[in-house]
């Protein structure tokens, strides 16, 4: 029988060695292994062999079987091998041609804008400032000279989570977060952010719209500061040749309060339908911080002073860009938002 395993053997190596394809390789491995292979007929035949027989042969036949599926594995190995060079040949990747083009989105124009004027005021040695938009009463009013019961509220007194926690009506909470953080010392910063207020959801308001506010804090800081600041921001977001106007006004956390306007950038401030034919457009809300709030933040207004400005990020953003209706950046309507893909 040991003569007859190794012609098993090498005849199965031999077949296996000349295998052209899978499946003929997987054949020849059934043939010679599986339950009606020439081993198995040799092992049903040791049932009447001695003892010393069955070891001997047992072990033999073990010998044959495992030279063969090593044999099959290297062979099959050799022709996956042979199947990817071939297929590698066949499919030659032409480098030269044109890759595909994928559609690159753009800067959505709300931040577009605030990331301008960010770089204005970061290039007048601003910091930007950042706070929650989930205020406490006292950030979002008290300590702006709003106490409970002042009549400032009725036109902010918006989204409560409890009586004592909003979203926020402003971006000043930051304005106060940031001169407490300070200890007393002076204070530059701009403030960009979301704001939340019960408003007429029309074609100019929204519930929820953007600020950006400002704020200095300093020793010798006087209206001059504020308008010589205001005057280069107008020029550099509308134009060079624009001049802005201070009417009076009232806020709570500032005292004197203005209106700034600026000089129409579509006329030149001659007249047209932009301004109402006046030559001016009012853009934001200014004035000198209230001592009160100096107070509450631990800053005596007898040797600090200090001027803060707010502008709605929409407003500005419709004026540039001769939008007609602040609805249009909350809708991800793609037709509107292409239209400012050439401007970041």
């Amino acid at each position: 029988m040991s003569h007859q395993l190794e012609n098993i053997q090498q005849e199965a190596l031999t077949k296996i060695e000349q295998a052209k394809t899978m499946l003929e390789l997987n054949e020849i491995r059934s043939y010679y292994t599986g339950k009606k292979s020439p081993l198995a007929e040799i092992m049903k035949g040791l049932a009447t062999a001695t003892i010393e027989e069955k070891k001997t042969l047992g072990a033999a036949s073990n010998q044959v079987k495992q030279a063969i599926e090593s044999a099959v594995m290297a062979k099959r190995m050799a022709l996956e091998e042979a199947i990817i060079n071939a297929q590698l040949e066949k499919e030659e990747i032409d480098v030269t041609l044109p890759g595909y083009s994928f559609k690159k989105g753009t800067i959505h124009p709300l931040n577009q804008v605030i990331e301008e004027l960010e770089d204005i005021f970061i290039g007048m040695g601003y910091s930007i400032a950042e706070g929650p938009e989930v205020e406490v009463d006292v950030f979002n009013f008290e300590m702006l000279n709003v106490p409970k019961g002042h009549p400032a509220r009725d036109m902010q007194d918006s989204f409560y989570i409890n009586e004592n926690v909003l979203m926020r009506t402003q971006t000043s909470p930051v304005q106060a977060r940031t001169l407490l953080e300070a200890g007393g010392k002076p204070v530059k910063i701009v403030c960009p952010g979301k704001v939340y207020r019960r408003d007429d959801d029309d074609a100019t308001h929204s519930h929820q719209f953007t600020q950006f506010e400002g704020l200095v804090v300093d020793k010798h800081i006087t209206m001059s500061d504020l308008k010589g600041t205001l005057s280069l921001l107008m020029q550099k977001m509308f134009g060079e040749n624009r001049r802005i106007r201070f009417k009076p006004s009232y806020f709570p956390f500032t005292e004197p309060s203005v209106e700034v306007d600026v000089s129409c950038f579509k006329c030149g401030g001659k007249g047209c339908s932009m301004c109402k034919h006046t030559g001016w457009i009012e853009v934001l809300g200014a004035g000198m911080v209230h001592p009160h709030v100096l107070k509450a933040c631990g800053y005596d207004p007898e040797v600090y002073q200090g001027f803060a400005f707010g502008a709605g990020i929409e407003r500005i953003t419709m004026l540039r860009y001769g939008i007609d209706d602040i609805r249009h950046f909350y809708t991800n309507d793609y037709r509107f938002l292409k239209q400012f893909e050439g401007d970041r």
